[in-house]
C-alpha cells in the first residue's frame, strides 16, 4: 500500500488555486528583459491533479515567457500537482520595438486547462521604446566597455534613454540634454565626460531632467545604488546642470580636479540630488557655484569636497536623514590634502563659501572640517543654519550669522519634501541675494517681506 501511487482526481469540480490573479510589469525597455515575476499554482486537494495544458494564449507569437516547475516554453502538458502541494511559475516578457515614443500597452495570458475546466492568469506590460546606448568597444586591459559620443549632440524627451557600462562624452564634444529628458542607467552604468567635453542639461521647472536606475518597480523607488555615477574628469569643462533630479545611484555627480581659475568646472542649479550610497556631490580638487539645489540622505556624505578646490553655495538644503543603514559620517566633509603612497600632500583650499543654506541631519555633528598642515583652507558660513558641536561664534572670517542646533523643521523628511513649516527657524533669516527664484520657481524672497529663507525653499 506504501508504494501505491495516489489517486488523481478527475471531477471536473476540481480546480486549481493561485497566489495571484494576474501578473503586472512596470514599464519595460524594448529589446530588453524584463525582471523575472513569480506566482504560485496550489492543489489544495488530498488527491494529485494534473494541468492538462498550461499555455499562452498568443503562444509562440507572445512577448512573454514562462517556466513551470523548470520546464519552460509557450505550452506546457500533463503537469501532476501531488496533494496539497504547490508550484512555482516565472514570468518574464521582452518587449519588440514598436516605432512608437509613446508607452505601450501590452497584454497576454496563461491558460491552465485542468479536468475541463479553463482559469486565465492574466499578463500585462507597459513597453516603452528607448533611445539605447551600448558599449561599442570592449578594451582588453580589464578596464570598463563603453561607448564614445563623438559629437556635438542632443538628448530629446521624445522617449526616454538607457546607458549600459560607460556613456564617454569625448574630447571638444558637447552633449546637451533638453528639458524633460530622461535618463536610465543599468547597474554600475556611468555617463562620464572625458577631457574636453563638456555636459550640458538644460531642464525647466516641471520638466527636469532625470537621472535613476533602470529598474522600475516601485519597490526600487527609493533604493540606492543601482547605478554609477555621472563623473566629470579631469580637464572637462563648461559642465552645466540646471534643472534636474538625480536619484538613487552611488554618486549623483563626481566632478574632478580642474583648477581653480576662470570658469567653473560645473555650475549646478535648481537640482534635487538624493539617494546616493556615497555622495550626492563629490568634488576633488574642484571649482563648483551651486544654487537653489537639493542634497539629500547619502550613505556616507551628502557633499565631500576633497583635496581642496573652490566652492560657492547659496540657497542650497543639505539634508541626511539616511535610514537605509548606520551613517557614521557628516553630511558635509572638506578637506585639503590627499594621501598617496603613504604620503600627505596638501592642495589649495581656496574657497568654501556656504550662504543662505541649511546643513542638517540625524547626527550631532553634521559638519566635518579636515584641514592638513599649513595649507590654504578657507571657508565660511554666512547666515545658515547648521547640526554641529563646533563653536560657530562670528568671527568675521569663518562664521557671520550662523544658527546652529535648530531644527530647520521641514515638512516631511521621509518623504524627501524638504519645504520649511510655518514656524521654522529658516524663515527670514538670510541675506539679500540676487538669487531671486527658488526651487519652486517661486519669487525671493516673500512678496511680504523683504528677508530671503534660508535652504533652497522659500515659505509662503
Amino acid at each position: 500500500m506504501s508504494c501505491k501511487k495516489d489517486a488523481i482526481i478527475s471531477s471536473s469540480s476540481a480546480k486549481l488555486n493561485f497566489s495571484a490573479d494576474s501578473v503586472l510589469f512596470d514599464t519595460v525597455f524594448t529589446t530588453i528583459g524584463s525582471t523575472t515575476k513569480i506566482f504560485m499554482i496550489y492543489n489544495p486537494f488530498k488527491q494529485s491533479i494534473v494541468i492538462s495544458k498550461a499555455y499562452l494564449a498568443t503562444g509562440s507569437a507572445s512577448q512573454f515567457r514562462i517556466n513551470i516547475d523548470g520546464s519552460s516554453g509557450p505550452a506546457l502538458q500533463n503537469i501532476e500537482i501531488l496533494p496539497k502541494d504547490s508550484m512555482f511559475v516565472f514570468v518574464q516578457v521582452t518587449v519588440n520595438p514598436t516605432g512608437i515614443n509613446s508607452p505601450l500597452l501590452i497584454k497576454d495570458s496563461i491558460i491552465f486547462e485542468t479536468n475541463g475546466n479553463r482559469q486565465y492568469i492574466m499578463l500585462t506590460a507597459i513597453g516603452q521604446d528607448v533611445y539605447l546606448h551600448k558599449p561599442t568597444v570592449f578594451p582588453t586591459d580589464g578596464s570598463h566597455p563603453y561607448s564614445y559620443i563623438n559629437c556635438n549632440t542632443a538628448w530629446t524627451n521624445d522617449k526616454p534613454h538607457l546607458i549600459f557600462g560607460y556613456a564617454v562624452v569625448n574630447s571638444n564634444n558637447v552633449l546637451t540634454m533638453n528639458e524633460g529628458t530622461t535618463v536610465y542607467l543599468n547597474t554600475g552604468a556611468i555617463l562620464e565626460v572625458y577631457k574636453g567635453g563638456s555636459l550640458v542639461i538644460n531642464g525647466s521647472k516641471g520638466k527636469e531632467v532625470t537621472f535613476q536606475g533602470a529598474r522600475l518597480e516601485s519597490d526600487y523607488s527609493k533604493i540606492p545604488g543601482q547605478w554609477g555615477k555621472i563623473w566629470l574628469t579631469p580637464g572637462s569643462k563648461n559642465n552645466v546642470i540646471n534643472w534636474a533630479i538625480i536619484k538613487n545611484g552611488s554618486i549623483g555627480v563626481e566632478a574632478d580636479s580642474a583648477g581653480f581659475s576662470g570658469n567653473p568646472l560645473l555650475v549646478l542649479t535648481n537640482t534635487i540630488i538624493k539617494g546616493m550610497t556615497s555622495a550626492a556631490v563629490y568634488a576633488v580638487g574642484s571649482h563648483i557655484r551651486s544654487y537653489n539645489c537639493v542634497y539629500a540622505n547619502c550613505g556616507q556624505y551628502v557633499a565631500a569636497l576633497v583635496n581642496g578646490g573652490n566652492y560657492n553655495f547659496q540657497q542650497c538644503t543639505f539634508a541626511n536623514y539616511w535610514s537605509q543603514s548606520v551613517r557614521n559620517t557628516s553630511l558635509l566633509y572638506i578637506n585639503n590634502y590627499y594621501q598617496s603612497g603613504g604620503t600627505t600632500i596638501t592642495n589649495s583650499l581656496d574657497s568654501a563659501f556656504f550662504g543662505n543654506s541649511i546643513i542638517y541631519g540625524t547626527l550631532s555633528d553634521e559638519i566635518s572640517l579636515d584641514r592638513s598642515g599649513a595649507g590654504t583652507f578657507n571657508y565660511n558660513l554666512e547666515n545658515c543654519l547648521v547640526k554641529t558641536t563646533l563653536n560657530m561664534s562670528n568671527d568675521g572670517v569663518h562664521y557671520n550669522n550662523v544658527f546652529v542646533n535648530g531644527d530647520p523643521l521641514f515638512v516631511n523628511t521621509s518623504n524627501d519634501d524638504y519645504e520649511l513649516q510655518a514656524s521654522s527657524p529658516c524663515i527670514d533669516k538670510g541675506y539679500t541675494t540676487v538669487i531671486n527664484k527658488d526651487l519652486n520657481d517661486k519669487d525671493r524672497p516673500n512678496p511680504s517681506t523683504s528677508i530671503p529663507d534660508l535652504g533652497a525653499y522659500e515659505y509662503y
